[in-house]
């Protein structure tokens, strides 16, 4: 199957470009606070609790997770996949060379690094205002899901993050005039890959959405601060691990000691951080704390 020809421009309004990939932020950042509200109105998933945040709280708190996201995923991808950025702040010859870490039009968002950018700012939000950390985590946590569904459509629709040579019926060949002339041809090449972006939105996304909306309105693990957290962590880790053998792995990371990748690297902390959440909400009592 050859790559549709997708414009990663929705429309252009004279020098302002509106991308795919910037409306899928706005949609995930959107519909979370939509969800998260819904849920923060609901006392009967949280008692003997009450809801961690009130409606003021949590239009606050968006926007701290906004910047957490944004200013996390860039330099998280930077941190883990091209260092070089950083170097480049003292060493570029140009100032374009100079800021290129803070060029976020040219692409280049991780999500691990947004995950410790949205904690830190949980973290700082709940400490300053005196909430129940695992309670907010667990109120954030099922949106998270909504984002990852429409990232990883963009990430498609770009033509990028493409998977591993393969020949299954349902391959995609990453190349079309638009790649070729933008890049001067086909980073992919033009072989059959993996449409792992399309596997990701639906594990990652879809999936994982589905497995936390049951915790919450089927099992009522709102009223054991952590579990729901602990379930995303764990489950997103364990998708991505899973995924990662089927996605390629970055340039110049696909040499990595017994056949890892990054993105398995970095999922292993949060397997391990979410089942140690899980284990502890599930041995304890609901908590009208």
């Amino acid at each position: 199957m050859q790559f549709p020809e997708f414009d990663p421009v929705l429309i252009s309004i004279g020098p302002l470009d509106i991308r795919w990939y910037a409306l899928a932020y706005v949609a995930g950042i959107v519909l979370g606070w939509w969800y998260a509200a819904r849920l923060a109105k609901n006392n009967a998933l949280w008692q003997p609790a009450k809801p961690p945040v009130t409606s003021i709280q949590l239009d606050d708190l968006v926007l701290w997770i906004t910047l957490g996201v944004i200013l996390g995923g860039r330099l998280g991808y930077a941190l883990f996949y091209q260092p070089q950025l950083y170097a480049e702040i003292f060493t570029g010859a140009t100032w374009g060379e100079r800021l290129a870490l803070f060029r976020l039009w040219d692409g280049g968002m991780s999500f691990h690094g947004g995950l410790i950018g949205v904690s830190l700012a949980i973290f700082w939000f709940a400490r300053k205002n005196g909430i129940r950390l695992l309670s907010l985590g667990d109120l954030v946590a099922p949106a998270v899901p909504i984002g990852l569904f429409f990232g990883r459509i963009a990430n498609f629709i770009n033509g990028e993050l493409w998977g591993r040579e393969t020949t299954v019926p349902w391959a995609v060949r990453f190349c079309n005039d638009r790649i070729f002339q933008l890049y001067g041809g086909c980073p992919a090449g033009d072989v059959p890959r993996h449409p792992s972006q399309l596997y990701e939105a639906g594990l990652e996304g879809l999936a994982l959405f589905g497995l936390l909306w049951f915790a919450i309105y089927k099992a009522r693990l709102l009223a054991k601060p952590g579990y729901v957290t602990g379930l995303f962590l764990f489950g997103y880790g364990l998708s991505r691990a899973v995924l990662e053998n089927v996605r390629q792995p970055d340039a110049g990371l696909d040499d990595l000691p017994l056949g890892l990748t990054m993105g398995m690297i970095l999922s292993v902390p949060m397997m391990i951080i979410g089942a140690v959440l899980i284990w502890r909400a599930w041995s304890r009592p609901p908590s009208a704390s």
